[in-house]
């Protein structure tokens, strides 16, 4: 199938400490204009608070769709001036690509660098923190609007502007809502669950997540 956008903004760097308890993130990411080498362990000069949660070559790339930043004003009222695009940490922000047309395990080029989906996002606490709207996390993860991660498979460089467009699909099925209708199902299915298992291109560590699922399901 045709996937194709653009990338209409870059972040990258931005360590700050959250409020109010003064926990060190790189969520506050700065706008980069510019060209940017994008390396196996991700975009240069990104940062990242807590390397045992985030960044490494599994979650070397974070894209969030655009679009979504006004569904969440919508239900956050009186935060729509301060919640832009870069403002939930991402490194590639752009529309027409989300959660319902982008796949596990999906390959794209992105400007001169080729990129392999792994995994969705996760949402956590420092999304609260950030924004200061308590609970904001629990509406992304609920909405499964979390955007995703890629490893990187030909590393290059990228600028805004730079075309995004699907090389390869690995599952027809697993788009990143679906893989989260699968996963936060009160009982999920341990078919679907297999399956998803074994999908290529998925992170390790979610196939170890799976697999303890399916066993305690199966107890």
């Amino acid at each position: 199938m045709s996937l194709n956008s653009t990338i209409e903004h870059l972040f990258a760097g931005g360590m700050g400490y959250l409020e109010p308890n003064g926990q060190l993130s790189g969520i506050f990411k700065r706008r980069i204009s510019g060209r940017v080498r994008v390396e196996v362990s991700g975009i240069v000069g990104d940062e990242h608070g807590d390397t045992r949660v985030h960044g490494g070559p599994e979650k070397a790339v974070h894209q969030y769709p655009a679009e979504h930043y006004a569904q969440i004003a919508q239900m956050f009222a009186g935060i729509e001036p301060t919640l832009i695009p870069g403002s939930l940490g991402e490194n590639i922000s752009a529309f027409h690509l989300s959660e319902c047309n982008v796949h596990i395990g999906d390959i794209l080029q992105v400007g001169g660098a080729v990129l392999q989906v792994s995994q969705p996002r996760t949402p956590c606490w420092k999304i609260n923190h950030r924004t200061g709207v308590e609970r904001m996390s629990v509406y992304v993860a609920q909405a499964r609007i979390t955007g995703w991660y890629y490893r990187v498979l030909s590393p290059g460089y990228i600028e805004v502007g730079d075309k995004i467009a699907l090389l390869e699909r690995k599952t027809d099925r697993f788009s990143i809502d679906q893989f989260w209708q699968v996963q936060i199902a009160q009982r999920p299915s341990i078919d679907d669950l297999n399956e998803l298992m074994t999908v290529s291109g998925l992170s390790p560590d979610w196939k170890r997540r799976l697999e303890a699922k399916v066993k305690w399901l199966r107890e």
